[in-house]
């Protein structure tokens, strides 16, 4: 809805009153009075709850599980030892594949966000991530970050497993997701 040039909202006056008080008048000038904003109607009163004969029975929701937190390279609880050493040794293969190289930090997290659900969707099980190794002494902003990233609340429910498929490639990681239920 568009508003007419020249009125202003409530909100408008609010702001620009309190704007105002934190400025002076210039010498020999005086600020004008502040307009009075008009009182806001009370609110309904508030329906007096009932108490029921029985109280209601809750809904059957689905138990919360704790998700641990996933670590490259650490066995994760639930995936049984035959699965682990086929994705830890680089023997289950990546059916896609996301290079992170040349990326700032925020552009990488918005691409890996967008192909972990995208995969999912498409019930990929198993993906691989480029990073990098970077030029620091512990690796570059994306090999550091995306750990952290893994483990956020968003895409932390579809990530079952992380780890490098070689020890000597620390550059690459790669990611097993969660079926869907």
């Amino acid at each position: 809805m568009r508003r007419r040039r020249g009125t202003l909202t409530d909100q408008d006056r609010s702001d620009w009153a309190a704007f105002t008080r934190l400025i002076a008048a210039l010498p020999g000038r005086a600020l004008p009075p502040e307009a009075m904003p008009e009182p806001a109607p009370a609110p309904p009163p508030l329906p007096v709850p009932v108490p029921a004969a029985h109280p209601p029975v809750p809904a059957m929701a689905r138990p919360l599980t704790r998700i641990m937190a996933v670590s490259v390279g650490d066995h994760p609880p639930g995936l049984d030892r035959a699965t682990w050493n086929r994705f830890r040794s680089g023997k289950l293969a990546a059916a896609r594949t996301l290079d992170l190289h040349g990326r700032t930090a925020q552009r990488a997290f918005h691409a890996l966000q967008a192909f972990l659900y995208a995969a999912q969707a498409d019930q990929v099980r198993c993906v691989e991530i480029i990073t990098g190794r970077g030029s620091g002494e512990h690796g570059g902003v994306l090999r550091r970050e995306l750990p952290l990233w893994l483990n956020l609340p968003a895409l932390r429910p579809l990530v079952l497993a992380a780890s490098h498929p070689h020890a000597a490639n620390q550059g690459s990681v790669r990611v097993l997701l969660r079926r869907p239920r």
